[in-house]
C-alpha cells in the first residue's frame, strides 16, 4: 500500500515509509519505530492507519539499518548510538513533509510510537509544539530527567499505553511522569494493561509478550483518540 519517500531534514535528506489515506485525504500521523528499526511491522502499522483514513509516515531513524528479532544486542546498540539531534531533525522533517503532502488534511499531525518510538513520541511532541495535535506512546517514556525535553513546548494531549509488567519502562515511573506533567497543566492520560509485558501490541511477537486482547483494545483507543483530536 505504501512507498518509500525522501524528505528534507535540516539541510540533509532522510527517508521513510509513507502510506497515504485510503480515502484519498486524511489527517497525518507520524509513526516512530521500535529499537528494531523501520521493519515490516512498523510499515504494517502505517498501512493499518491508512486503511482507517489517516496518512501515515514512518521515518527511517537508523538510515537503512535494522536489527532482526534475534539480534537484541544489535537493536540495543542501534538505539544507544542513534544521535538524538539527528533523530529530532528527521522526525521534524517528516512532520513538515506530512503537513505539505496532498493527502494530508489539517495543520497538525498525530504521533504514534512504540518502545523507543514511544519515548520519542513524548519528545517530538514537546519539541514540535502546535505542529503535533495528539500523541500516543506505546510502552515508552523519557524517564531520565537529564534527557527530558523542555516540557513547556508540549501542547498536545497524550494517551499513553503502558504494560503492567515492564522492566524497560515501569508503569509506576510512567504514571509519576504523567502526574508531574499534569501539575504543569499538560493533558496526559495513562492506560495500564493488566497482565501484559513490554511490546504487548507487537503482533510479530519478538519478545513473546504479544497479547491480542490488550493490543486490540489499545488500537481501538488509539484510533478514537486520534480522530477526536485530528478530526
Amino acid at each position: 500500500m505504501g512507498e518509500t519517500v525522501e524528505f528534507a531534514s535540516n539541510g540533509n535528506t532522510a527517508s521513510g515509509y509513507l502510506a497515504p489515506s485510503s480515502s484519498g485525504s486524511g489527517p497525518g500521523v507520524l509513526v516512530i519505530q521500535e529499537w528494531w528499526g523501520l521493519v515490516p511491522q512498523i510499515k504494517e502499522v502505517c498501512d493499518r492507519l491508512a486503511s482507517e483514513g489517516f496518512t501515515a509516515l514512518a521515518p527511517d531513524l537508523y538510515h537503512g539499518d535494522i536489527a532482526e528479532h534475534t539480534e537484541m544486542d544489535k537493536a540495543g546498540q542501534l538505539m544507544s548510538s542513534l544521535p538524538p539531534d539527528r533523530a529530532a531533525r528527521d522526525m521534524a522533517g517528516a512532520i513538515d513533509f506530512l503537513l505539505g503532502h496532498d493527502s494530508v488534511s489539517g495543520n497538525a499531525v498525530g504521533v504514534v510510537g512504540f518502545c523507543m518510538g514511544g519515548m520519542l513520541t513524548w519528545v517530538i511532541a514537546a519539541l514540535q509544539g502546535d505542529k503535533v495535535a495528539a500523541g500516543v506512546p506505546f510502552y515508552g517514556a523519557p524517564l531520565d530527567p537529564n534527557s527530558a525535553p523542555d516540557w513547556n513546548g508540549l501542547t498536545a494531549p497524550l494517551l499513553v499505553h503502558a504494560a503492567e509488567n515492564d522492566d524497560f519502562f515501569p508503569p509506576g515511573a510512567i504514571n509519576d511522569l504523567a502526574a508531574q506533567l499534569r501539575e504543569k497543566g499538560k493533558d496526559v492520560a495513562v492506560e495500564v494493561y493488566t497482565g501484559t509485558g513490554h511490546a504487548f501490541a507487537n503482533e510479530h511477537d519478538a519478545l513473546n509478550t504479544y497479547d491480542a486482547e490488550a493490543a486490540n483494545l489499545a488500537w481501538s483507543r488509539t484510533l478514537t483518540f486520534l480522530r477526536s483530536h485530528l478530526g
